[in-house]
């Protein structure tokens, strides 16, 4: 890798995508942020960035729009030279029986969550350097099979699944492609109508009987990016305490 990596962090504004993105700039990394909401969210990342010492940039994409994606990358390569690391981290979460589902329901979520994976992965695939790292993320939800979240789960079985084949195709170059699959997580994504009930019993699902932090997840993107992290490649890593 480059001796200065850089990253695209999608979703990068918030939750997960946020600890990550400012994680991977405290160890050095030029980042990315990427965002399709809030600007200023975004901003605040990049600042936080700056401020520790490390390099930034928000740029707005909607991952849903292939030529936003390329877009995306274009800014990145223009302001940073190349890219080394993508954490495909934008997403959504729905929970619905299937039997109660809409149509608009499935649509969000499959739009974001697959074909918004599925147009990042195919640009990261052009464009990250040799020796690169590319991740995905998955959900502990699709080993727990809790009812509501079937289209949700359809969603991060694509994630793994598309993991699994670009690992294989790009293992040639270097390039490992790798998914992580949290545990419930404290964020605003998950919290959202949740009562203080529904947030012990997720938390009672480890054994440390703690909902996790964005910052567990990022510890975790951290190593697997790094170059101690050369050799996990292909693989679905559940960062959730042991909750499944």
């Amino acid at each position: 890798m480059a001796d200065t990596q850089v990253a695209i962090v999608t979703g990068g504004s918030r939750g997960i995508g946020r600890a990550v993105a400012e994680r991977l700039a405290r160890n050095g990394v030029a980042v990315v942020v990427n965002y399709f909401g809030s600007v200023e969210a975004a901003n605040e990342v990049s600042t936080a960035a700056l401020e520790a010492g490390g390099q930034a940039m928000a740029v707005r994409a909607n991952v849903t729009d292939p030529a936003q994606v390329t877009a995306l990358f274009d800014e990145a390569h223009a302001r940073f030279g190349g890219i080394d690391i993508v954490v495909a981290s934008a997403g959504v979460l729905r929970t619905a029986r299937i039997a109660e589902a809409s149509e608009e329901d499935y649509t969000e979520v499959l739009d974001v969550n697959v074909r918004g994976t599925f147009n990042t992965l195919r640009e990261a695939a052009r464009r990250v350097r040799d020796n690169g790292r590319i991740i995905t993320f998955s959900s502990t939800t699709l080993a727990l099979n809790a009812p509501g979240y079937g289209i949700y789960n359809a969603t991060k079985a694509a994630a793994e699944g598309f993991t699994r084949v670009l690992a294989k195709e790009l293992g040639p170059r270097g390039i490992t492609v790798n998914c992580i699959a949290p545990g419930p997580v404290e964020t605003d994504l998950l919290m959202a109508g949740k009562s203080r009930a529904d947030v012990n019993r997720l938390a009672a699902l480890a054994p440390a009987n703690r909902i996790g932090q964005p910052a567990d997840v990022a510890d975790a993107v951290s190593l697997i990016v790094s170059r101690d992290g050369a050799w996990i490649n292909g693989q679905v890593l559940r960062v959730n305490g042991g909750a499944a």
